[in-house]
Order: C-alpha cells, then structure tokens, then sequence
C-alpha cells in the first residue's frame, strides 16, 4: 500500500514504515503529525485518484529529527569590476516516519 501525498507544499509518494526528509515542519520530535491533502492511495492493486484530493484518506507520520541539509556555496563575480561576493546556505530539513496511510 502506497499514497501520494503534499507535504510542505511538495507531493512525496510514502509507504508504511518509510522514513523521510521534507523541508522544515513545526513541532519537536516525537510528534504526531497528519495529512489530508492525500491525491493517490494505491491497495493491492486497487488506485483510488482524488479530484483533487481522496476523501476520508489520512497519513500518520511522526517527527523523528529536523536536521540541516549540505551546504550550498553562492559565488558571484563580475569580471574587470572589482566585485566578488560569496556566501552559503544550509536547508532545514524534518525527518519524518510514516506510520500509517488510511483511505
């Protein structure tokens, strides 16, 4: 059994038990969290599409960790002018278990 949900305003396709890394959520860890905005729920075979999203259907998720992603070096140049400037950034990510998909 598989869904595809909107997490943080992108679509994941997520299984039971299935860890993962979505930008930033609210709350601390060991929270309980729910989706409803839910497109897809796929059961042995059987594939229910929402328009747009299935009625009834939920994902269960905990929050196990927010973690920051790698860091991305910005360079900007501009030749003959006497212009460098550099400066990085690092994402803010959740990581989150699945714990149960419902519709």
């Amino acid at each position: 059994m598989y869904a595809i949900v909107t997490i943080a305003g992108q679509q994941f396709k997520v299984e039971k038990d299935q860890s993962l890394f979505v930008h930033r959520l609210e709350g601390n860890e060991g929270d309980k969290l729910e989706f409803d905005e839910v497109l897809l729920v796929a059961n042995d075979g059987k594939i229910k599409v929402g328009t747009p999203t299935v009625k009834n259907a939920k994902v269960s998720a905990t929050i196990i960790e927010h973690a920051k992603g790698d860091k991305v070096i910005i360079f900007k140049k501009k030749r003959r002018k006497s212009y460098q400037k550099q400066s990085g950034h690092r994402q803010q990510f959740t990581k989150i278990k699945v714990e149960d998909i419902k519709g």
